[in-house]
C-alpha cells in the first residue's frame, strides 16, 4: 500500500509525526509537500496529493492543514477522491466502511499527535462495507459527471 501525503504550512509538524509513524508501521508513502512551515497554498498540495490518489499512482491519501478542512475541499474537487475530514477514530473508521473515502484529512490544531496517529491506523486498517454503500458511492460519481 502506497500514501500520498500533503500538508501545509500549519499541518507541517503534525505530518512529520505521521510520516514517522507510517515508516515504523512499514507503510510506503509519497510526500508532496509542503517542506517547511513556511506559509504556502493549501490547495497546491492538497490537489497534488488527489492526483496522485485518482491517478492510481497511490492508494490512499492522508492531508492536513490546520483545521483539515481546506485542504479536503482542495483534494474533493479532484474527480474520483473522496476525502474526508475525521477528528475521531470512528468516523475515520465509518468513512471508509460506508464512503469508501481514499483520502483521510486532518486539522493539525484540532486533533492532538495521539489521537491524530490512531485515526490514521484506523483509517488505513478500515475496509469499504460495500453492499448497500456501494449505490450510494455510486451516486457520488453520479454528481461529478452531472448526472445528479
Amino acid at each position: 500500500m502506497k500514501i500520498a501525503l500533503a500538508c501545509d504550512h500549519g499541518g507541517f509538524e503534525l505530518m512529520q509525526y505521521v510520516k514517522e509513524h507510517l515508516s515504523e508501521k512499514g507503510y510506503e508513502y509519497e510526500d508532496f509537500g509542503t517542506y517547511s512551515t513556511d506559509s504556502c497554498d493549501y490547495p497546491v498540495f492538497g490537489a497534488a496529493a488527489a492526483h496522485a490518489v485518482a491517478d492510481g499512482k497511490c492508494d490512499f491519501g492522508i492531508v492536513i492543514c490546520s483545521t483539515g478542512i481546506g485542504i479536503s475541499i482542495a483534494a474533493n474537487k479532484v474527480k474520483g477522491v473522496r476525502a474526508a475530514l475525521c477528528t475521531d477514530c470512528y468516523c475515520a473508521e465509518m468513512t471508509r466502511r460506508h464512503n469508501n473515502a481514499n483520502i483521510l484529512a486532518l486539522g493539525a490544531l484540532v486533533v492532538g499527535r495521539g489521537l491524530a496517529l490512531k485515526i490514521v491506523d484506523t483509517f488505513l486498517s478500515s475496509c469499504f462495507d460495500g453492499g448497500r454503500h456501494e449505490r450510494r458511492v455510486s451516486l457520488l460519481s453520479d454528481i461529478e459527471e452531472g448526472r445528479l
